[in-house]
């Protein structure tokens, strides 16, 4: 066994050891600060790292693929993961605080600066080389660049907060709720309607541009991965209903990453408890991060990913950056970060939270940031990023 084999097999137990203690800690703390409930969240956001990395189920290069590739796989298994959520969703929101699992959806007005934001946050995932979800899962398994984009993502989300308010004050369409307009079922009906009419579309220019569709990737370990899109599907419709059940409310992540900003920005000293985003939240600045529902579900994906990728023997860090990635991964980083907070937030909070919602403001969110993602594509094709 080669020096370089054996390092590799010693990196991987020791990242799998943090993986576990860090999932264990958070676990405690967040349970000490937040109770119970947010110590589930860990857990589920623990489950959230797995499934994303073994699946290698991201938003961005599924959209990619469809516009450089006439490839739809990722897309379809998009719309499976939107469409098994919703079939549990919608008649939670609709009726479970009838049989005591209250559980609210993401339901927002859209208007000129959420599409601007959505449209940013397009470009800045191809940038970047992630969504939200996917920057966590990338950086906990260990890509050097991605920690990169995250910590850009966070310094563009609080560099939002100063001026969210005059965003808010442009034209808006009024916020709606399928699920409140037409009840649960004709709602479902309808959205995966749509799901499969888009999947449709997508299967008929995969087999026109190559004759047939791509051969399914197959799931060859539970453990070590890696996981076949459809499962990866499955398990991630799991974490959304889960969060839904347990926290009352659908997934998000970008609004922790404005709070870890806003904490950071605080203890430099910056005033921004005297910006009106903040004024609300005065009380998240003040308490522990680990009381912050959301804050909690993104450490534990970044540990979840971080034991994925160990499991898989992958856990491998690169230190060494081109230029054109370090500058990439940081415009992109910020373009998400600024874009998410226009946009009600990110392809979780916004898209999946918003149609699994039933809200007219997740398709809306998707409309635009694909709009954005076909700049950032031929952005990326002219930079030679592939």
């Amino acid at each position: 066994m080669t020096a370089l084999v054996q390092t590799l097999i010693a990196s991987n137990r020791i990242a799998l050891l943090l993986a576990l203690a860090g999932l264990t800690a958070t676990t405690l703390l967040a349970n000490h600060f937040g109770g119970a409930r947010l110590g589930y969240a860990v857990l589920i956001g623990g489950l959230a790292g797995l499934a994303l990395y073994h699946a290698s189920f991201g938003f961005t290069a599924a959209w990619r693929r469809i516009v450089t590739e006439k490839r739809g796989g990722g897309l379809r298994a998009q719309f499976l993961l939107l469409g098994l959520t919703a079939a549990i969703s919608f008649p939670l929101i609709a009726w479970g605080a009838d049989y005591g699992v209250p559980a609210g959806g993401f339901v927002f007005p859209f208007g000129v600066a959420a599409a601007f934001g959505a449209f940013l946050f397009g470009i800045g995932m191809q940038l970047g080389g992630g969504c939200a979800s996917g920057t966590l899962f990338t950086a906990g398994g260990g890509s050097t660049r991605m920690m990169v984009t995250l910590a850009a993502f966070i310094f563009g989300s609080v560099a939002a907060t100063p001026h969210i308010h005059l965003w808010g004050q442009l034209p808006k369409l009024p916020a709606v709720s399928f699920v409140t307009e037409f009840g649960p079922v004709a709602a479902f009906l309808g959205t995966a309607a749509v799901l499969a009419l888009i999947g449709l579309w997508s299967v008929r220019i995969e087999k026109r541009a190559h004759g047939s569709l791509a051969p399914v990737k197959k799931t060859e370990s539970l453990l070590t991965g890696p996981w076949s899109l459809v499962l990866g599907a499955v398990m991630i419709a799991v974490v959304s209903i889960l969060t839904l059940i347990v926290l009352g409310r659908p997934w998000g992540i970008t609004s922790g990453f404005a709070l870890w900003g806003g904490k950071i920005w605080q203890a430099l000293g910056v005033p921004v408890t005297d910006w009106p985003y903040w004024q609300w939240q005065t009380e998240a600045l003040e308490r522990s991060v680990f009381a912050d529902a959301t804050s909690v579900m993104n450490f534990g994906l970044l540990f979840g990913a971080m034991g994925a990728a160990a499991l898989a023997g992958k856990f491998a860090p690169v230190w060494k950056l081109s230029t054109r990635d370090l500058v990439t991964a940081i415009i992109g980083g910020l373009l998400m970060g600024y874009g998410a907070r226009l946009a009600y937030g990110c392809n979780i909070g916004a898209y999946l939270g918003g149609i699994i919602s039933g809200s007219l403001h997740g398709w809306l969110w998707l409309v635009f940031a694909f709009a954005g993602s076909l700049l950032g594509t031929r952005l990326r094709l002219k930079l030679g990023m592939g």
